[in-house]
């Protein structure tokens, strides 16, 4: 069995550090050899470039952008009426995620409407989610690079996403049908929404793209308490022959390289 390989998620660790650039070179310095991250639009992408050839790492990962955060977007993907601001978004993630080799981005669905009741603008929502994914896979699959589509759970982390279960991204991608739009597993986003994490690995392998880990409930380091054995969770994904990088989005308990003792012990020992 391959040894699974991970990313430093750096939005979320060595946020110490102000800039994305200090934190790719922190990650290396680390021992990653790879990042990913939510939204890097902020930075220059010239600096972003030579900070990523500096460090040697490679960017796996990027989001499309979340919309008007002040009136309460979170991705457009799944929003009626936002098409066109959809597809401007897509261009200028295309546009960083050429720019740094980076082969994979994830489509954020976004946030069912305030005063909207789920049920009644599901199909709506979907329909739109569908189309915009089709659309997305085609201009993707040109560049070489695959979509993701990511459930966030809606009791802890954000009561109106739209996409929030691995069994409803499952009927989306089959509506989508297209091979390089792919399944996001979080596996704290899997847990809190519908636990049995063996099972739905299993069931849904053939469609992750990527994973990302966190314990639960708090969202730190694997190792730390919660509800989840990732040593468990590792050998699973190693018997399964998962090849994808699995990204590190958790909350440092302190300081980044003061909780990274889990994953040093990985490159040392494997999945114990």
């Amino acid at each position: 069995m391959a040894p699974l390989k991970f990313s430093a998620n750096i939005s979320w660790l060595f946020s110490e550090l102000p800039d994305f650039s200090q934190r790719m070179s922190a990650a290396a310095a680390a021992g990653f050899q790879a990042v990913e991250a939510a939204w890097l639009y902020d930075a220059d992408l010239t600096e972003l470039q030579r900070a990523r050839e500096a460090a040697g790492v490679e960017v796996v990962l990027i989001n499309t952008p979340p919309g008007d955060v002040k009136a309460g977007d979170l991705g457009l993907a799944a929003v009626p009426g936002r098409e066109g601001d959809f597809r401007q978004g897509l261009d200028q993630t295309l546009k960083y995620a050429k720019g740094l080799n980076c082969k994979m981005i994830h489509l954020m669905a976004g946030r069912v409407p305030v005063d909207s009741h789920r049920h009644l603008v599901a199909k709506e929502m979907e329909a739109v989610f569908v189309q915009n994914l089709k659309y997305a896979a085609d201009i993707l699959s040109k560049e070489g690079i695959t979509g993701l589509i990511e459930p966030i759970n809606t009791r802890i982390t954000d009561p109106r996403y739209f996409l929030d279960s691995p069994h409803q991204a499952a009927a989306i991608l089959e509506s989508v049908g297209k091979p390089n739009i792919k399944l996001q597993m979080d596996v704290f986003h899997w847990q809190i929404m519908d636990g049995n994490l063996t099972q739905n690995m299993h069931k849904y392998f053939p469609l992750i793209g990527h994973v990302q880990v966190a314990q639960v409930p708090g969202r730190n380091e694997p190792d730390s308490d919660g509800e989840l054995n990732y040593s468990y969770l590792f050998r699973t994904l190693e018997h399964l022959g998962y090849r994808g990088y699995i990204g590190c989005e958790y909350k440092p308990f302190e300081s980044t390289t003061k909780g990274l003792g889990w994953i040093q012990q990985y490159w040392t020992h494997g999945a114990q």
